[in-house]
């Protein structure tokens, strides 16, 4: 196999872990997002619906050029902390929809999403390290992360 095959697949790859996150994320979504979410009290400042799924598939479609980039650096101790980083946020990503949407536990999302998001600044950290792109490219995600925990502290002091 080239080598240029084995970067697009790899490519390819990534994106198909970061969007079967996101898929999994929609499935336990809609069980409440139709239900359960709308009857909560949501800050003024919460977006109308249509704008969490094109902002996440940029999001995750992000993710994955970026762990991509990471993984197209030489084989290092820092290449594979950033990567092993990586699945971590992308682990409490998806935990963060089973509590919050799947299990309806606004409290305990919220304690996810704080762990979240120090996982997404480490992962940045670490990816900027190997590649200085790649840790921009989580700088979106980090923001939309963060107004991601404000509005789940709306919610649970609103509940």
């Amino acid at each position: 196999m080239s080598l240029k095959l084995k970067n697009v697949l790899f490519l390819v790859g990534f994106f198909v872990i970061c969007f079967a996150v996101s898929g999994v994320g929609a499935v336990v979504t809609l069980s409440s997002v139709e239900t359960w979410y709308p009857a909560l009290v949501k800050p003024a400042f919460n977006p109308p619906a249509w704008v969490f799924g094109p902002v996440w598939s940029l999001l995750y479609a992000m993710m994955a050029v970026a762990a991509w980039r990471v993984w197209l650096t030489a084989l290092s101790a820092r290449r594979t902390r950033a990567l092993a980083l990586f699945f971590v946020q992308l682990g409490l990503n998806t935990l963060w929809s089973l509590l919050f949407f799947g299990y309806q536990q606004v409290g305990l999302a919220l304690i996810n999403i704080f762990a979240l998001l120090i996982a997404i600044a480490i992962t940045a950290k670490w990816f900027y390290r190997c590649d200085p792109i790649s840790g921009w490219l989580f700088v979106p995600y980090i923001l939309w992360v963060s107004f991601a925990t404000a509005l789940n502290v709306s919610i649970w002091f609103l509940n």
